[in-house]
């Protein structure tokens, strides 16, 4: 059956999975990773938000991309993941502050958007997993995961961690993110980076749902 190899490795803990409710922000690069992954993995209810379409440009490093040009992101997932949730609407801080996040286990954060990613951070650091730039860098193998306060190396998470301090922020929440410095100063992509960011959300996200509290 589709999931008999991972219930191997979870045994009874599957169940957990499969009544895991996920909320995935932006499925571009990062995002389109992590929902493959989730829903190869059995969770059970997962809603996804972005508002863009694919153009050729996503076609080096999104899935489904090449196939789906022109198309909504979310109504062409949808096709694939018929099983999914989506909003269409671009994520931004106006629409975090009035989204209801309450019945959500988790939130996975694969936006770009600096305002929005601060006011996840101060509505759902409880329940959020955030991923930091994946962009402009080669090396998978350098991938972190840590509370927003112990990552370093990425200037965007400097950007972030600086205004969560101005906001008088002190909460922790998971947050992913690459040691290696920036290869360019372009916002170029390569896919090893950017689907390994959106694996290693996946992964950490179900370990989050394992947990008892979930």
């Amino acid at each position: 059956m589709k999931y008999d190899r991972i219930k191997l490795l979870l045994k009874e803990e599957f169940t957990k999975l499969e009544d895991a409710k996920i909320i995935l922000l932006g499925v571009g690069g990062v995002g389109s990773f992590c929902l493959d992954c989730l829903s190869r993995s059995g969770i059970g209810h997962i809603t996804i938000v972005d508002y863009d379409t694919y153009d050729e440009t996503n076609q080096n490093r999104q899935m489904w991309s090449e196939e789906h040009c022109g198309e909504l992101k979310v109504e062409a997932l949808k096709k694939h993941y018929p099983h999914v949730e989506i909003i269409n609407v671009r994520v931004d801080e106006d629409w975090v502050q009035g989204f209801d996040f309450d019945s959500y286990d988790l939130v996975l954060d694969a936006i770009d958007d600096t305002k929005a990613k601060l006011a996840l951070a101060q509505k759902c650091y409880k329940k959020l997993i955030s991923s930091f730039g994946s962009a402009k860098r080669l090396d998978p193998t350098k991938i972190k995961v840590d509370d927003i306060w112990k990552s370093y190396g990425d200037k965007f998470g400097s950007k972030i961690r600086y205004e969560l301090r101005k906001r008088r922020f002190n909460k922790k929440y998971k947050v992913i993110f690459s040691s290696e410095e920036a290869v360019v100063k372009e916002k170029g992509s390569f896919m090893g980076v950017t689907a390994s960011f959106g694996l290693t959300m996946c992964a950490e996200a179900i370990k989050e749902i394992r947990k008892d509290n979930v």
